[in-house]
């Protein structure tokens, strides 16, 4: 069934991919951008929007009607903790004025819990990185507390280490939950993930853990 999508971050490297399949599998998008030089992705049913993400107002035409918002909008660094938050509930607004209620969103695996009968090499690692981004995932936690105080059917994906391999469509997936011992996964599969998750009643108002 084709959909119609609005993609939030489809200059990043989650988004273009998000933007990529979803013209493949024959779906409508619309990419909303800052820069559109920066999309590389073209073809039929895409169309480009440019837009500030600070003002909902503006941000209404781009989401009106569609059947799900893809967001893979967040902070690239350290510096830039607090990102997640700040341009997700301008997205928020605008979709609850607009009543459009599907949204994913990509969060990061440390935000959910930790997976019964975890490794201690592990949970170390995850303790040394939890500590060493701290200001991101404190970031991501609040935004996906906005999440939850929101009128939207919202899904939080949370992968591990991203990489720049390519789709393969084989992954695990944990509802509410974390993949034990899942340490690496491709954007193009997390692209790929919340596709799928998009038409899945399971992962409403759920964070869900991608990972190989």
């Amino acid at each position: 069934m084709a959909l119609r999508l609005t993609v939030f971050g489809a200059t990043g490297g989650i988004g273009q991919e998000i933007v990529k399949q979803a013209l493949a599998a024959g779906h409508e998008v619309t990419a909303v951008v800052r820069d559109p030089a920066r999309l590389t992705v073209s073809g039929p049913g895409l169309e480009v929007v440019r837009a500030e993400l600070a003002d909902p107002e503006a941000l209404r035409p781009a989401v009106a009607g569609r059947d799900a918002v893809l967001s893979g909008l967040g902070a690239r660094s350290r510096k830039e903790a607090g990102t997640a938050t700040r341009v997700t509930v301008p997205v928020l607004r605008a979709m609850e004025a607009e009543r459009v209620r599907r949204l994913l969103v990509v969060s990061a695996a440390p935000v959910g819990p930790v997976p019964a009968g975890e490794p201690f090499l592990d949970r170390a690692v995850r303790a040394v990185i939890g500590t060493v981004l701290k200001d991101i995932y404190t970031d991501l936690t609040a935004m996906e507390a906005e999440l939850a105080r929101s009128t939207t059917d919202w899904t939080a994906v949370r992968p591990p280490k991203l990489t720049d391999g390519p789709a393969t469509g084989t992954y695990r997936t944990a509802v509410g939950g974390t993949p034990r011992s899942g340490r690496t996964i491709s954007r193009a599969d997390v692209a790929h993930a919340m596709l799928a998750m998009a038409t899945d009643a399971a992962t409403v108002k759920q964070g869900v853990g991608v990972a190989y």
